[in-house]
């Protein structure tokens, strides 16, 4: 990337995409604040399942960015070998629940060059020796041996430091940080205490946040951001490597021997209480260690650590929304599920749009206009954005 030291680019938000993004700006010669409202990672990359991947059935441009996305980590593995204590492409595992069938993932897999392998049962432990033969699907499992999985906040850590290296500057316990705009123009971010942060540039990077704060703007984006939640088990008695994801449960490990463990039918029983407040189910606690041990090898015996729950990111139609926010200029925007995976590319790609000033063709698909936002009047008559989903 090639740029100017002058451009003074706020990040506000301190997850996965906020770092990468501040950390890929200052690598490329800007001067760079990152602000965020509590510590580092302590959002939703604190508590993501982290797999990475560009698995299952997806649009040709979405793939290309999630293989672009893989490649990334890879290269930061060879460039930081102590990554590999948080950083591993072991394979992923899956197979399909009662009445279903993998047959056709797979061959949408292979049909698109997608690293995949038809496992039959007799040979699961030859793939992947920490899995309980006895609970893959009749038909066999799908191994991809190109996927893996991060431990974000060491990453967010790793990223944060070279971004320092490289002159920026880190704010964290900044309250509630707001995009500054006057006039339309995006001017700069306010800090919880009301403190004024000048800027040429702002990037709004605050995960589920992001679409009620551009909703304050004006700007409407699509959101389907549910609650969920994310178990930390205590130390596994067994060594687990294979990312799993299983019809009842999906399993990566962690750098310090623990499991992570989640689920869509777990992530359905949360209930939000009339304050926002989240509570997790006894039950389904208990539920994801049952089904976490019935599916690895040697049936280990699990217990809970800690349960990290809250938002979980989703646009409206499950695409990442990259790139400057319609109707204020110098704001740009990251909101995505999947960050886990896209973290490392997006930050890279959003940093080189701001320092040189060209779009990038990869993100042309996963722009904020892709919503078809028209001017509608407000309550008090100022006008707002709101969108219209194009079929």
């Amino acid at each position: 990337m090639t740029g100017t030291e002058s451009k003074h680019v706020v990040v506000i938000g301190g997850g996965i995409l906020g770092a990468s993004t501040a950390a890929h700006l200052a690598r490329g010669g800007a001067e760079v604040t990152l602000a965020t409202g509590g510590v580092l990672a302590d959002g939703a990359s604190g508590r993501s399942i982290a797999w990475l991947n560009s698995s299952g059935d997806r649009s040709a441009e979405y793939h290309y960015l999630r293989l672009l996305a893989l490649d990334r980590y890879r290269t930061w593995a060879e460039r930081h070998p102590e990554s590999r204590t948080y950083l591993r492409f072991d394979g992923a595992m899956k197979w399909a629940g009662d009445g279903e069938s993998y047959r056709e993932t797979y061959a949408f897999e292979r049909a698109n060059g997608y690293d995949a392998v038809w496992v039959e049962p007799a040979d699961v432990a030859r793939f992947a020796p920490d899995v309980d033969v006895s609970a893959v699907a009749a038909e066999g499992a799908i191994f991809n041996p190109g996927e893996g999985w991060v431990s974000l906040p060491d990453l967010i850590a790793a990223l944060v430091e070279e971004a320092r290296t490289n002159g920026a500057r880190v704010l964290e316990h900044a309250g509630d940080v707001r995009v500054d705009v006057r006039d339309g123009v995006a001017v700069g971010a306010v800090l919880g205490d009301g403190t004024r942060l000048a800027a040429d540039e702002v990037v709004l990077a605050t995960g589920p946040a992001v679409p009620g704060q551009l909703a304050d703007l004006g700007v409407t984006i699509p959101d389907a951001t549910p609650a969920a939640f994310v178990l930390f088990t205590d130390p596994a008695p067994v060594e687990v490597t294979t990312v799993l994801n299983t019809p009842r449960v999906a399993v990566r490990p962690t750098p310090d021997g623990r499991l992570v463990l989640d689920a869509d039918w777990a992530e359905q029983s949360v209930v939000v209480g009339d304050d926002g407040s989240l509570t997790v189910p006894e039950t389904s606690v208990r539920g994801l260690l049952d089904e976490a041990s019935r599916v690895l090898a040697g049936n280990p015996q699990l217990t809970a650590d800690r349960v990290g729950a809250g938002l979980k990111p989703i646009p409206g139609d499950g695409d990442p929304v990259v790139g400057p926010v319609p109707s204020i200029e110098g704001l740009s925007t990251l909101f995505t599920h999947s960050g886990a995976t896209l973290g490392l590319i997006l930050g890279e790609l959003l940093a080189e749009e701001i320092i040189t000033g060209r779009p990038s063709p990869v993100l042309a698909s996963f722009r904020p206009e892709r919503f078809s936002i028209e001017v509608l009047p407000d309550a008090v008559g100022t006008g707002a954005w709101a969108p219209v989903l194009q079929k």
